[in-house]
C-alpha cells in the first residue's frame, strides 16, 4: 500500500487530489509521468541514491514499485496492440463477407470482434488503475539534485558559500526592529488588529515611504538588468498553483477564495510561470527575463519567537521578484546571477550578506539548487534570510507543459526564480543597518531619489 504523503513531485504532469486538478501532460508512451520514467526504466539507482542523500529512505521503496508496474503496463499495451491488430483484420474479413453476401459468416466475426472490444475495454480499465498507482508514487519522488549540492539531513547543516560586507555591530545598542519603526511613528499593529487580526500591520509616514521606495527601487535595479518589468495577476487557479510547487505546501502557504477555484498568490513566481502554460516559445526568443512586483500572501501557521512577533512573520508583505526561463544548458550559468543581483542589491543599500547553499535534506523536493541570500542583523548578531534563488531544471516546465521546438522536436525549458526584495523583512534588515545611535535611519544614496530627496529619517516626537 502507497502511503498518501503530498511532496512535490519533480518532472510531474497530472493526478486529482480531492478537487485540485493538476495539468496533464502526456510523456513519450502515452502515459503521464511525474518524472522522466526513463530515469527509472534505466538507471533506477540514480534515482535511489538521489533519494538517499535527501535522507528520505522510505521513498526507496517506490522506485521498484514504479518499475514493476511500468512492466505490467508496458505488457497490458502489448496485449492490447495485439487485440487491436486482430480486431482491425477480422474488420477488413467483415468488410469482404459482407460484400460477397456472407452475412452468416460476417455475423460469426463480428461476435468476435465483440469479444474483443469487451477485452480491450478490461485492458484500458487495469491500464489506467496501473497508471494511476504509478502516478501515485511518482508524485513523491523527489527530483534529481546538482551534484554540486551539499550533503546534509536539515538546514543546520546548510554551507555558507561567501559573505560580502563587513558584518560589524556598533558600539550602541541597536533597537528591536519594532521599536525603531514605533519611534519614527511608523506603524500600527493595534489597529490592524482590530481590522484583520495577528499578523498584519499598518506602516505610517515615512516608514511607509521608506518600504514603498525599497520596491521602487528594486523594480529600476532589475530593469536596469536588462529583466522586462511586469505586473501579474494576484490570484490564480488550482491547476497552476499544482504546477509551480507541491499539494503539501499549497496547503500549508495559500489562502483559498471560498467558492472558487482561485488562491491568493504566496509570490508571484506562481503566476509569473504560470503564464506560460501550455506555450511552445520560439528558441530566438530565450532567454525569457522577467522582475514582478506584487502583494504576497501567506498563512504562516504556527507560533514563532520574539523576532517574528514584529513584522518577520507576516500574512501578508510585499515583494520583487525575478523568473528566468531558458534554455536547460544555460540554467545554472543563470542561476549564479540572480543570486549574485541580491547581492549587489543589498550591497547598494548599506547591508552586508551572505549566500547559504541549501543542503540536501533542506532542498524541496520540487528543486535541483538553491541558496539564499541572508542580511546581517548586528541587534541578533547573526544572519538571517531575506531572500531564495532556485533552479527547478525542467520540474515546472513538465508540470505546465512550458516547452521549445528545436531541431529533433519539442523539448522542456527550464525555470529559475530569486528574491530580488521582500519586505517587511528587507526593511527589518535596511533599519537595523542604518539605524544610527540616536534613533534617526540614514537614507544611502540609491534610495534618496525615491525618497524626496531625505538623507534621514528623524525620531517623531509625539
Amino acid at each position: 500500500m502507497v502511503p498518501r504523503i503530498f511532496a512535490p513531485c519533480t518532472h510531474p504532469f497530472c493526478a486529482f487530489f480531492g478537487n485540485i486538478l493538476v495539468v496533464l501532460i502526456l510523456g513519450k508512451d502515452g502515459r503521464e509521468d511525474m518524472i522522466d520514467i526513463n530515469l527509472i526504466r534505466e538507471n533506477k539507482e540514480l534515482v535511489k541514491e538521489n533519494i538517499r542523500k535527501k535522507f528520505q529512505d522510505k521513498k526507496l521503496v517506490l522506485v521498484d514499485e514504479v518499475e514493476t508496474l511500468d512492466r505490467k503496463v508496458r505488457e497490458i499495451k502489448q496485449d492490447g496492440d495485439t487485440l487491436r491488430g486482430k480486431r482491425n483484420q477480422l474488420s477488413a474479413e467483415i468488410g469482404g463477407l459482407m460484400r460477397d453476401g456472407k452475412r452468416e459468416e460476417a455475423e460469426k466475426i463480428k461476435q468476435e470482434v465483440v469479444e474483443i472490444n469487451e477485452k480491450l475495454t478490461e485492458i484500458e480499465k487495469e491500464e489506467e488503475h496501473l497508471n494511476e498507482e504509478i502516478k501515485n508514487r511518482m508524485m513523491v519522488i523527489p527530483n534529481i539534485m546538482d551534484a554540486s549540492v551539499p550533503i546534509g539531513k536539515d538546514d543546520n547543516e546548510n554551507v555558507e558559500n561567501e559573505r560580502f560586507g563587513e558584518a560589524s555591530v556598533p558600539s550602541f545598542e541597536v533597537p528591536y526592529h519594532a521599536d525603531i519603526i514605533a519611534s519614527l511613528n511608523g506603524i500600527d499593529k493595534e489597529s490592524a488588529g482590530r481590522t484583520s487580526g495577528n499578523g498584519f500591520y499598518y506602516l505610517m509616514g515615512d516608514v511607509a515611504r521608506l518600504h514603498s521606495a525599497m520596491l521602487s527601487y528594486a523594480r529600476d535595479f532589475m530593469i536596469d538588468k536588462g529583466f522586462t518589468y511586469c505586473l501579474p495577476p494576484f490570484m490564480i487557479r488550482s491547476d497552476v498553483v499544482t504546477g509551480v510547487m507541491s499539494f503539501e505546501e499549497m496547503d500549508a502557504m495559500m489562502y483559498k477564495i471560498e467558492g472558487e477555484d482561485l488562491f491568493l498568490i504566496g509570490t508571484s513566481e506562481h503566476s509569473m510561470i504560470g503564464k506560460f502554460r501550455d506555450q511552445l516559445l520560439k528558441k530566438e526568443s530565450l532567454p525569457l527575463t522577467l522582475t514582478s512586483y506584487s502583494p504576497c500572501f501567506r498563512k504562516e501557521v504556527g507560533a514563532h519567537g520574539i523576532e517574528e512577533r514584529g513584522l518577520y512573520r507576516v500574512h501578508q508583505f510585499e515583494k520583487q521578484e525575478m523568473v528566468v526561463i531558458c534554455e536547460p544548458e544555460d540554467s545554472m550559468e543563470w542561476y549564479h546571477k540572480m543570486w549574485s543581483y541580491t547581492v549587489e542589491f543589498f550591497r547598494s543599500l548599506d547591508i552586508p550578506v551572505r549566500t547559504l547553499e541549501c543542503c540536501s535534506g533542506d532542498l524541496a523536493d520540487l528543486k535541483v539548487k538553491s541558496c539564499d541570500v541572508e542580511a546581517w542583523s548586528p541587534r541578533q548578531k547573526k544572519y538571517f534570510e531575506v531572500g531564495s534563488c532556485s533552479t527547478l531544471g525542467d520540474a515546472q516546465a513538465r508540470r505546465l507543459g512550458i516547452r521549445a521546438k528545436g531541431e529533433n522536436g519539442s523539448y522542456y525549458l527550464h525555470t529559475l526564480n530569486n528574491t530580488v526584495l521582500a519586505t517587511p523583512r528587507g526593511l527589518i534588515a535596511f533599519l537595523e543597518n542604518n539605524v544610527q545611535e540616536d534613533g534617526s535611519v540614514k537614507i544611502p544614496e540609491a534610495l534618496r531619489s525615491y525618497m524626496g530627496g531625505k538623507t534621514e529619517i528623524t525620531i517623531k516626537q509625539v
